[in-house]
């Protein structure tokens, strides 16, 4: 009988680190092949080079959590990862400045505590070190106790001049006090974009009171030994005279003959480091520049364990804010046996485009690229860097964790959607070709497009059917500007006035929402793209390794009344991809705040519709979500309905809704998220991953759509975020109302009126008009007789409008 053979290649869907069961997938793909055999052997080949099968007995369920573990245990990840590239081969510190100073005024007793509580096991407490009259220290940044206490309401008079350098400083100094007196003083916040809720509240804080609170170790920098010295007050004889069994693990100073003089009579394991200022400062000692002493870090070996500097050192930039080639300062202090410490991370400080505002994505350049890690980064937000060390840092190449089942609820070991909003318009103008490459390539599992309809019919891709918020058209067609109240409050240019060869004619124009702050988004690629028509962007997302797609459809009765059906351009285009087929293993979402848009689609029964409630809710009646179980699958809510807040503070999680929505058997989508820390509320630490934790891990969402997928891929990536690991440290969700209980009464304005109840009325919406044979008249302002006159004047508004924000950007 004649040899038989049969081959089948089986994919198997993206797994997250760990073991597997393949069998049953195995067994289903190949069964119509084995129906030949009664005998033969099978040969599987795994074409990964990251992955391996194993042959085990599987009758019970710990077969496979065992290997696990033992895998595990040759192969760490995360926080237990071998570190390379660190000088000891440990994991990088987390060193906290002035304690959580991100959140509360520095060096007071909350961000102390709270560095503690929310880093990870062994933060070190950073304390900048100040005298009193009578030698008594206390931690506080600076010389000048003004800028960051209320000292002068307590001693109005006590102000006085003293010189640094050729300059006369004028301001209240803490050699000019006693320890008594400066136990009376309290603390504020020196940074604008940190809440101010808590000046006044709290003393200043003694070293021996950080001490008091038990820390793993504590950093005390000297800057300004040489002042105390003029005054009499002599910092070596203070540290000199601490207990023996006192946690201080690290002094640093910018002045060399300080190291030097107490290096030789220090006794125990204390570090003694280099603290570098500017590179054009000066070092009191050699009298040369920081930056020429760390161009020959060999001067520094024989007095000091290592070296702390400018996070730019590293990684410089350029004078447009992109990264440059990293410098081979960690490479070559290594080689020495010097540690590296890498200074000035903050969540809520610009610092490179080329992060996304994502501060977790600042702290793995330093520890988790190819050639090097720094051995410590000294911090504002203590949790940001616990979380990049501890979950974020050895993920690169790992796979997502896998994404809930298809309208059914997220259940522990699985993660919601990535949903885009625009493609990844964080990084590039939105809904552009180039927008959606980044996303596919940052990890995102449905691909969105907003759907507009040019003037001739052509359904195409954009955020806003108003073309002035994010192209370049108030250049080219401003005799096109318009008022049209079914759309908008306000003037702009509308697509469906338009042809499509005009709108192809446009450039694309990145603004992000706090660009007027000073927090722009990618600049260099701010007319970078090319829109896409909705066949193109179908074609895009079908040859890509996404789930599937959203189509979003808005203002369908007001283009109907101008002879645009877009639903039906929009069923057509779907049709023609072969999205409506079974065999298609994309799905399709199709989203709308109309209910009417989303029943015509129940035609489609492999479509996914969402139901968009735009304002915010308190609630929702049973009547109006027995409703929405008509026509829609999922329901999309904004963030504020789902988490309360008061003066940007969280004061709870609106629980009761999302029961509802998922006691429905609806599955519930959330968004839209952005990166900037102005976006964000205090308790997520002005970090957006932590906010994306809190509608996975708080609220249980099913969805999260962003316009920064890569932040939200990089979390679900991390073993943080499997819920059925027992992490040492992770990444944890918001707990709304703790840090509003600390608020002094009266600090936060008057609580707004709750949100209203979603009732049916709002919910249900009038049958689509039919489609006008014929377009009406192009839409004009009020005033037929004279709307060449309109145009002209709604035009220079916009152009007033211009010019002053011009002004405003050039005054600031």
């Amino acid at each position: 009988m004649a040899a038989k053979w049969a081959q089948k290649t089986v994919v198997i869907p993206a797994q997250r680190r760990g073991c597997h069961l393949i069998t049953p997938k195995i067994l289903k793909e190949i069964e119509g092949d084995l129906s030949g055999f009664k005998c033969g052997l099978a040969h599987l080949f795994l074409q990964h080079t990251s992955a391996s099968l194993t042959i085990n007995e599987n009758y019970d369920s710990d077969v496979q959590a065992d290997t696990e573990t033992f895998l595990n245990r040759i192969v760490p990840e995360g926080r237990s990862a071998p570190w390379k590239h660190t000088l000891e081969g440990t994991p990088p510190l987390v060193i906290a400045r002035g304690g959580f100073s991100g959140l509360f005024p520095e060096s007071s007793p909350a961000a102390y505590q709270f560095a503690i509580s929310t880093g990870l096991p062994g933060v070190i407490l950073h304390c900048d070190l100040q005298l009193s009259s009578d030698a008594k220290g206390f931690c506080r940044s600076g010389i000048r106790l003004d800028k960051s206490t209320l000292i002068e309401d307590i001693f109005p008079n006590r102000d006085k001049t003293y010189k640094f350098g050729p300059e006369d400083v004028h301001a209240w100094f803490s050699v000019d006090f006693t320890e008594a007196e400066l136990l009376n003083v309290t603390v504020k916040q020196t940074i604008y974009s940190r809440p101010s809720t808590f000046d006044g509240v709290m003393p200043m804080y003694r070293l021996e009171d950080v001490a008091g609170l038990g820390p793993d170790g504590i950093w005390v920098n000297v800057e300004y030994n040489s002042f105390y010295k003029e005054h009499k007050i002599s910092t070596e004889d203070f540290l000199l005279a601490l207990p023996k069994d006192f946690p201080i693990t690290y002094i640093s100073s910018p002045d060399i003959s300080f190291l030097k003089s107490i290096g030789g009579k220090l006794k125990g394991n204390t570090k003694l480091i280099l603290r570098s200022l500017w590179e054009n400062a000066t070092e009191p000692t050699l009298l040369k520049s920081y930056g020429d002493i760390m161009k020959d870090l060999s001067i520094i070996k024989p007095f000091a364990s290592g070296i702390l500097v400018p996070r730019h050192f590293i990684w410089p930039t350029n004078k447009d804010e992109y990264l440059l080639p990293s410098t081979s300062l960690v490479k070559d202090a290594h080689a020495l046996g010097l540690e590296v410490y890498a200074a000035g991370f903050a969540n809520d400080i610009f610092t490179s485009y080329n992060y996304s505002y994502d501060p977790a994505a600042e702290y793995l350049q330093f520890i988790d690229n190819p050639d090097f890690s720094v051995d410590g980064v000294l911090t504002d937000f203590t949790p940001t860097a616990s979380g990049a060390i501890a979950c974020l840092a050895h993920t690169k190449g790992n796979g997502l964790l896998p994404i809930a089942k298809p309208l059914l609820a997220t259940e522990d070991g699985e993660r919601p959607l990535i949903i885009t909003h625009n493609g990844a318009s964080g990084v590039f103008s939105g809904c552009t070709d180039l927008a959606y490459q980044q996303a596919v390539r940052d990890g995102a599992d449905i691909l969105d497009c907003s759907v507009r309809m040019s003037k001739d019919g052509v359904a195409f891709c954009l955020g806003s059917a108003d073309l002035t918020t994010s192209t370049t058209a108030a250049t080219t067609f401003m005799a096109k500007v318009v008022t049209v109240s079914e759309i908008q409050n306000k003037s702009g240019i509308f697509s469906f006035d338009l042809s499509w060869s005009e709108i192809q004619t446009l450039k694309p124009e990145l603004n992000g929402p706090y660009a007027q702050a000073g927090l722009k988004r990618n600049p260099a690629a701010k007319n970078a793209g090319k829109f896409l028509s909705l066949p193109e962007f179908l074609d895009f997302a079908k040859t890509s390794n996404v789930s599937g797609v959203l189509i979003e459809i808005e203002d369908a009765p007001y283009l109907a009344t101008r002879g645009l059906g877009v639903v039906d351009a929009i069923s057509s285009a779907l049709v023609n991809a072969s999205y409506d087929k079974e065999s298609h293993q994309q799905r399709v979402l199709i989203q709308s705040d109309d209910s009417s848009v989303l029943s015509v689609f129940k035609k489609f029964p492999k479509f996914e519709r969402v139901f968009v409630i735009d304002p915010v809710i308190s609630d929702a009646s049973k009547p109006s979500i027995d409703e929405i179980k008509e026509f829609a699958h999922t329901v999309m809510v904004s963030r504020g309905a789902l988490v309360r807040a008061h003066g940007f503070f969280l004061t709870g999680f609106n629980d009761m809704l999302v029961g509802k929505i998922h006691d429905a058997n609806l599955t519930l989508h959330v968004g839209v998220l952005k990166n900037e820390f102005m976006n964000i509320g205090f308790d997520y630490f002005a970090d957006p991953m932590v906010e994306i934790v809190t509608y996975y891990m708080g609220l249980v969402c099913d969805g999260i759509v962003t316009e920064f997928p890569a932040t939200a891929a990089a979390y679900f990536r991390s073993p943080c975020s499997d819920l059925t690991k027992n992490m040492s440290y992770s990444i944890l969700a918001a707990n709304p109302g703790g840090l509003e209980k600390m608020v002094p009464l009266g600090a936060l304005p008057p609580a707004l009126p709750p949100a209203p109840v979603l009732e049916p009325a709002d919910v249900i919406d009038p049958p689509l008009p039919p489609v006008a044979v014929s377009s009406p008249p192009e839409s004009t302002p009020k005033g037929d007789d004279d709307a060449s006159g309109a145009s002209s004047n709604a035009a220079n508004c916009l152009l007033v409008a211009g010019i002053a924000a011009l002004l405003y950007l050039s005054s600031h």
